[in-house]
């Protein structure tokens, strides 16, 4: 339903106004920003020069050391009282948290943005709100409701025919929690987000939201004229627009929330506060980077560092041209073309030949004919470069507080104390920004806490936290624990988020503080039950000792109601009348009696350990003598058995060797023999030889005579 309240609306567009001019620049700045992280400052032509994206490292460094799982909420308790009452209904709006976190996925991306936008803009901004989803009750066919009528005799029958319009009833609800982009929050301009006054955000709606939200007649005057503005300049182009660009303001002074469009005269709607919240805004206070106290602009932290990242770039670049420029290159003499093919086509072990080979060595060879560009120089000016760009880098570390340790860097020859030093030293300040995303995260969770202890129906919050599935005992304090919910639950509990529970933590460490709380209960108990059984008037004191410990060790949050129970029987066992104590005198001489007849006894009995001890000894003395004896003779035994065997085998080695001797000798003799006779029939081979020659000699010369006188004669 619209509202004709111009002047109105003319104040709450004037305050947009006086917002937009106070964030102009800081909107600009972010644009800037959130470019360069995406690397959009590139050219299409791909001529651009080297860059260094240490943003996109720092922030990808950053984002997961303070936020990398789902948060944890813990609801407790604000006083640590005997209430049990008040801890089955911290079970109810946990578990009911935990259900909403878990199931529905918006609480998840929108963390994960508004950390992202943390660390680029240096803001994020979340908006919880309640959303019912109903549905229609099943009526009969002709729409009449049957009713029961009573006649004279007091019978009833059925009358149908009233007819009643069909009523709506509850499918299900949800508390979502919408992230809202940087550009479209908005704020009364203050120094410190305590001197807020209003809150706004922009919503695109499109025309079917628009009817659903405002009705068909109000939703025909907003104009479908608006969308969300693309973030690059080179992609700025004219376009269609589906949506209308909405504003829903929350005023804390009016304690209403108005919505309206820029361009309008009226408020689209008006409506008292729909949520009832404990700080009236549906948002927490926004994810701020750097502040300070005259002013809720951010400064991003981007700005800190941009002149040394300006740097980076500029030493990226000209790293990037060095290294191009690392390649051979010169002169050589035109008139010997294979001075060229030397570079281009030379392989290992592969020579060119060169023409008129004596004047080209006239010239000075190799070296006179070709001249290389010195590389040296090139190299030693890539070296300063890389060190320029790492202590550009170092200096970044410093100012973020992003120290070596943290990413993952560290030298080898550091020992383990002075990593872990130097890791508490930088977690400093990167504690500072978990315990910050974790405060934002608590602030997120009250809202939507508040939500369902004042919004949800009793049944979907019995159906979040599975409260079918609690023990006998907390199940019959649940009417009492929903009563609870319902009254100022903030007043009456306490939510927060651990900031350990946003990071990963090692899982040694949890089994460590359970063991550490096993070990001090245990510790507790071993002492506090003599001390009970003892003096039971104690007993109450112990077991609210015993309360008050438990209660620091987050470990023992599931077995709490278990110990609670534990400890109020051991109170009630101590209520009921003890037996009469006996009189002290009486006591203390039963005990001495006791004492006296316990050390006679106990003298008979070391008596009869000490004989029963000595004939042991005694009988263990002769046993050992007797096992030395047989010892000896076993050795003796040995001993002779191996000199009896060691003249077996002398004896046996002499006859071996008589034997080898005789076998020699009489291979000797035969080879003797038969070497002479083998000498007499060489000799004789010989003689007859001799013989034969002497008898062909003879013969020679008879003829040789005969010969001699035949030519005598004849002449």
């Amino acid at each position: 339903m619209a509202k004709t309240l111009s002047n109105e609306v003319d104040k709450y567009i004037s305050c947009i106004a006086a917002y937009d001019n106070e964030f102009k620049k800081w909107e600009g700045r972010t644009k800037k920003i959130i470019r360069r992280y995406r690397d959009d400052t590139r050219s299409t032509s791909g001529n651009d020069s080297a860059k260094f994206n240490i943003l996109w490292s720092n922030v990808q460094t950053l984002i997961p050391a303070v936020y990398s799982k789902m948060p944890k909420a813990d609801v407790s308790r604000r006083f640590g009282d005997n209430d049990q009452v008040g801890r089955v209904a911290s079970q109810l709006i946990e578990r009911a948290l935990d259900f909403e976190i878990e199931h529905y996925t918006d609480f998840r991306t929108t963390m994960r943005y508004c950390v992202e936008d943390r660390f680029l803009g240096g803001r994020g901004v979340a908006w919880v709100r309640y959303e019912p989803h109903v549905s229609n009750q099943e009526m009969p066919e002709d729409g009449l409701q049957v009713t029961e009528d009573t006649d004279e005799g007091g019978e009833t029958s059925k009358v149908s025919g009233v007819e009643v319009e069909p009523q709506e009833q509850i499918e299900y609800e949800c508390a979502p929690t919408d992230y809202v982009h940087w550009s479209d929050f908005g704020h009364s301009v203050a120094r410190t987000w305590e001197e807020v006054t209003s809150v706004w955000r922009w919503v695109y709606m499109t025309k079917e939201a628009l009817i659903e939200r405002f009705g068909e007649k109000a939703a025909k005057q907003i104009p479908l004229d608006a969308g969300p503005d693309p973030l690059s300049n080179y992609t700025k182009q004219q376009q269609e627009y589906t949506r209308s660009k909405v504003c829903e303001l929350w005023d804390k002074e009016t304690g209403k929330v108005y919505w309206f469009t820029k361009n309008s005269k009226s408020f689209v709607d008006v409506r008292d506060d729909p949520l009832d919240l404990d700080q009236f805004f549906p948002c927490a206070r926004p994810l701020y980077s750097t502040m300070t106290s005259d002013s809720l602009v951010p400064v991003p932290d981007f700005v800190l560092y941009q002149d040394q990242a300006n740097e980076l770039d500029i030493l990226s670049d000209r790293i990037d041209g060095l290294v191009k420029s690392l390649r051979v290159r010169g002169v050589y003499d035109a008139s010997q073309p294979a001075l060229q093919r030397l570079l281009t086509e030379g392989d290992n072990n592969s020579l060119i030949p060169v023409d008129k080979w004596m004047a080209f060595s006239e010239k000075g060879g190799l070296k006179g004919s070709i001249d290389l560009l010195p590389l040296d120089v090139l190299s030693n000016a890539l070296i300063q470069c890389y060190r320029a760009r790492t202590e550009i880098k170092q200096q970044i570390y410093e100012i973020t507080g992003l120290s070596d340790i943290i990413r993952g860097a560290s030298v080898a020859s550091e020992t383990a104390t002075a990593q872990q030093i130097k890791g508490q030293f930088a977690s400093l300040r990167l504690k500072s920004m978990q315990e910050e995303v974790a405060l934002f995260a608590s602030d997120l969770i009250r809202l939507k806490a508040q939500i369902i202890c004042t919004k949800f129906t009793p049944d979907t919050i019995l159906m979040y936290a599975a409260a079918q599935q609690m023990n006998q005992a907390d199940q019959q304090l649940i009417p009492q624990a929903l009563e609870l919910i319902k009254s100022n639950p903030l007043r009456n509990f306490r939510i927060e988020v651990s900031a350990d529970s946003l990071v990963q933590l090692d899982e040694v460490q949890n089994k460590r503080d359970r063991v550490e709380f096993l070990q001090a209960f245990s510790g507790f108990m071993k002492e506090a039950l003599p001390a009970a059984q003892a003096v039971p008037e104690l007993t109450p004191m112990l077991v609210e000792m015993m309360k008050f410990g438990v209660a620091s060790f987050k470990q023992a949050a599931p077995i709490e109601g278990a110990i609670d129970q534990a400890m109020e029987q051991m109170k009630e066992k101590a209520k009921q009348p003890q037996p009469e104590r006996p009189d002290p005198e009486m006591m203390k001489l039963q005990a001495q009696q006791q004492g006296d007849q316990m050390r006679l006894q106990a003298d008979g009995q070391a008596a009869q350990v000490k004989a029963q001890f000595e004939s042991q000894i005694q009988q263990g003395k002769i046993q050992a003598d007797m096992q030395m004896e047989q010892m000896k003779l076993q050795a003796a035994a040995q001993a002779e058995a191996q000199k009896q065997q060691f003249e077996i085998q002398k004896h046996q080695h002499m006859m071996q060797m008589e034997d080898q001797r005789a076998a020699q000798v009489d291979q000797f003799n035969r080879w003797k023999a038969e070497l002479d006779a083998a000498t007499k029939v060489l000799v004789a081979q010989i003689g007859a030889k001799a013989g034969l020659d002497q008898a062909a000699m003879a013969a020679q010369n008879a003829a040789s005579n005969e010969v001699g006188e035949n030519l005598g004669n004849g002449l």
